[in-house]
């Protein structure tokens, strides 16, 4: 007969609700994070802490966090003892509007922020579940490069960052938000996705430091002179949006994800039209002068055409002689591309054809109607110009526009001279439809200009060359220039009043909304750079 020994006394096994106890109270110290000081410290700096941040960014209780009990297993360097959960970034998805988006968030007060391999993977994971999942991706940035007691672990960590941005682009809108400091490698990532947003005096980014360029050039600079958002958003044009607190800089990231598709597969949201379809823009015909040498303020124009006269401008600061904005018409999503004759006459330069280049790239990825609104008078002429390579930067913006299968509008205001005209969207490379007002001047050149080639002899041996001139200029217009010159050739649709552009739009891009148009099959194209 076996004898069951009884089992010697001890603590009892927890039961459920004991585990259920435990992990919540382990839960409660990965929120915590690693304690008030900590936070204070954040809040010092003028910044929030990364959960606070995604409070703000997605609607309340919509946060559904993914590995939250995460902890690295590096050793040496001391970190074998620090193993935080979290490991200092918070990912996981929410909703924006009801709508669904994935988001990541780097802790300051843990390591810094800093990238090491259980941090990267996280970020991995959460890339991966947006871009198979269909969803925009928000990145809340706010680290210190990577983390130098991982080594190379920590680089390619990054790497694995790059290589989803790259996949993800053109798939699902992609969103970096710089809430603190961006160093080094790690400010290719934000350069990689669709828009950039930035924090003044608390967020940077500059891949060599202020300490290295000092050491090298012998320069003296700060780290916002060098990087901050200010000099991104004029300067650069790294940076998108800037903002003055983090408050409004997340709800600005709002406000851009409720104009976007979840996907490239999806079409923008719609939202019912505010004004009435057939409303007159009576402003327009005293907001644009005849004259083509007098400038005026071409976002007035926008306001007056899109609904409740609300647009977001993209670049706002930056090559400042295009506009480019998001905005709806008749509730739906477009984007805009506009000289802007207050700067430079609204010429082409290389910082113009850049900008709008990549916006165009943008609106046909994720299937946002384009219309364009032109008053141009050629590209800027200058040795810095040719030299700096207006060439190919201009026809990256020839490219962007080719290559678009959207919805195409143009519409002339009045100056429409030479190549640029060609460029902004002209029937020749592809506009569905292209209107203009009666004010406009569609030519090869200005007046001037062209006479002074064409009738030179003329004038040279004429007893009066300033009478032959102006006679000839007079001629020219009324000959090659008047406002339906490129409509009696088909060059033009249609010669509008402006009081009817708006809905002249409007019934132009419903009927083009189930346009369908493929591209030649290949692997990709080959832009200019």
């Amino acid at each position: 007969m076996t004898v069951l020994h009884e089992r010697p006394a001890g603590p009892p096994e927890p039961d459920a609700r004991g585990r259920v106890a435990e992990l919540m109270g382990m839960r409660e110290q990965a929120v915590a994070g690693p304690g008030e000081k900590a936070t204070e410290a954040q809040h010092a700096k003028g910044k929030l802490t990364a959960r606070e941040r995604i409070e703000l960014l997605l609607d309340p209780g919509s946060f559904n966090e993914v590995e939250q009990l995460r902890r690295h297993r590096a050793t040496g360097f001391g970190l074998e003892t620090k193993r935080p959960y979290t490991d200092g970034v918070i990912t996981g998805w929410g909703t924006v509007e009801g709508r669904m988006v994935f988001v990541y968030a780097h802790d300051f007060r843990i390591f810094g922020g800093a990238l090491g391999e259980a941090h990267a993977t996280k970020i991995h994971k959460i890339m991966d579940m947006a871009l198979a999942a269909g969803g925009p991706l928000v990145s809340l940035n706010d680290g210190a490069g990577a983390r130098i007691q991982e080594g190379v672990s920590a680089l390619a960590g990054y790497g694995g960052i790059f290589q989803r941005n790259t996949k993800a682009s053109g798939v699902i809108p992609q969103i970096s938000v710089m809430l603190g400091p961006c160093a080094g490698g790690a400010a290719y990532s934000p350069a990689l996705t669709d828009f950039v947003f930035m924090v003044r005096d608390t967020s940077q980014m500059f891949i060599t430091g202020p300490d290295v360029v000092r050491a090298v050039t012998g320069e003296e600079i700060t780290q916002n002179g060098l990087g901050g958002a200010d000099v991104h958003a004029e300067t650069s044009g790294v940076c998108h949006f800037a903002y003055d607190d983090e408050e409004t800089c997340l709800a600005e990231v709002r406000y851009l994800l409720s104009l976007l598709p979840s996907n490239n597969r999806e079409m923008p949201p719609a939202v019912t039209g505010p004004d009435a379809v057939g409303g007159s823009c009576d402003a327009l015909l005293d907001l644009v002068p005849v004259d083509g040498n007098r400038p005026y303020d071409m976002t007035q124009v926008i306001e007056e055409l899109v609904d409740d006269g609300d647009c977001l401008e993209v670049h706002e600061r930056w090559a400042r002689n295009i506009v480019c904005a998001l905005a709806r018409l008749d509730g739906h999503a477009v984007g805009i591309v506009a000289n802007q004759p207050q700067t430079l006459a609204g010429v082409l330069d290389i910082g113009a054809s850049e900008k709008a280049a990549r916006f165009v790239q943008f609106c046909d990825a994720f299937n946002i109607p384009i219309v364009t609104l032109l008053d141009v008078p050629g590209f800027l002429p200058g040795v810095d110009q040719e030299h700096g390579g207006i060439i190919r930067h201009g026809a990256k913006l020839l490219y962007a526009y080719c290559n678009a299968t959207v919805p195409r509008i143009s519409l002339i205001l009045r100056k429409a001279y030479g190549g640029a005209y060609i460029v902004m969207d002209s029937q020749s490379i592809g506009a569905d439809l292209t209107y203009a007002w009666p004010t406009n001047e569609i030519a090869v050149m200005g007046a001037e200009g062209a006479a002074n080639v064409i009738f030179r002899r003329q004038t040279a041996a004429a007893e009066d060359p300033e009478a032959m001139r102006a006679r000839m200029v007079k001629e020219y217009k009324a000959e090659l220039m008047h406002p339906y010159y490129a409509a009696e050739r088909g060059l033009v649709d249609d010669v509008i009043d402006p009081a009817e552009t708006r809905e002249v739009l409007v019934s132009s891009l419903a009927m083009l909304r189930n346009k369908h148009a493929d591209l030649p099959s290949r692997k990709h194209g080959n832009p200019p750079q």
